[in-house]
């Protein structure tokens, strides 16, 4: 089977088959990542770059693993020192790139729609790892590899996504992909954290994290993106962490346990306290080796079309 787009630019529109598709592939490759050698020749011969024009840990070393693992030659890019800080444009430095005849281009901007534009421009491989507050593909992905990994299912699992909805292009790609997929998706933060007609991607939406609690099998935390902040949008880190945190005590109110989610970096004691952080409610640790399996199956599944 391949997939029906040789892009992987979001999971708006993405079909059911596709990404099922992808979550079942890294089953297989999270069983190559147990094995004493992690290594696979499956992109043997195979260039990727990794265009990151936003600073970045997790994602970027993520998917330079997931790379390697596959054998694939790996070009990391990122804007300090190079043509860009020159006035270069940003398309004049992707030919230039394209013209040393790479395979695939992992981009990360901080510009909404700028994976699309590469799209158009080079005749790679496109992944998304991260485009402004649009999408953000593979962490949604990852995300629901993790849930269906300990559910057995997604059809009808509860997800609420907590804390910084405006802003957050995981909040989006978890949106669409958990939707595709039948589960029952909600989100919850302060009303200025929340977009406008966000009811209209067929969410439900709550302002207080204790009426979502009982009602939830996953909570998706988000971090507050304070560095996309133009404006004053919570009174105070305290605030917020005394209205929308996470905390033991919290999580005591639920009926059943409930699995804890966080994109990462956490903010210890603003979105979650570090009890639960480190708790046996969460699948933090769990998002970070899954990640590595669901990068390995979307460059698998392009790179060999």
């Amino acid at each position: 089977m391949a997939l029906k787009s040789r892009h992987l630019l979001g999971l708006e529109g993405m079909p059911k088959e596709d990404i099922e598709l992808i979550l079942d592939t890294a089953v297989s490759f999270k069983e190559v990542l147990e094995r004493p050698i992690k290594k696979v020749p499956t992109l043997q011969g195979k260039t990727v770059v990794n265009l990151f024009f936003e600073s970045s840990t997790r994602t970027r070393i993520s998917f330079e693993l997931a790379e390697r693992r596959l054998s694939a030659d790996v070009v990391n890019f990122t804007t300090a020192g190079s043509s860009i800080a020159k006035g270069e444009t940003f398309k004049d430095t992707v030919k230039n790139i394209e013209a040393m005849k790479i395979d695939m281009v992992v981009i990360r901007h901080s510009s909404s729609g700028a994976p699309h534009f590469l799209a158009k421009v080079v005749d790679a491989n496109v992944i998304n790892a991260g485009d402004g507050t649009h999408e953000h593909p593979t962490q949604a992905l990852l995300d629901i590899f993790t849930m269906r990994e300990k559910f057995g299912y997604i059809q009808g699992l509860n997800v609420c996504i907590v804390g910084d909805i405006l802003h957050s292009r995981v909040a989006r790609s978890n949106i669409f992909g958990l939707k595709t997929l039948g589960a029952s998706v909600s989100v919850c933060g302060p009303e200025t954290l929340i977009p406008k007609d966000i009811e209209k991607l067929g969410v439900e939406v709550y302002h207080n994290i204790d009426e979502v609690i009982p009602k939830v099998d996953v909570l998706n935390v988000l971090r507050l993106q304070l560095e996309r902040q133009n404006s004053a949008f919570i009174p105070s880190l305290q605030e917020y962490h005394k209205f929308f945190g996470i905390t033991r005590k919290r999580l005591e109110k639920a009926s059943k346990p409930i699995l804890i989610m966080h994109p990462g970096p956490i903010n210890r004691g603003v979105e979650l306290s570090s009890d639960v952080a480190d708790s046996e409610h969460s699948l933090i640790l769990e998002q970070v080796t899954n990640g590595v399996a669901i990068r390995m199956a979307v460059l698998y599944l392009l790179g060999t079309m």
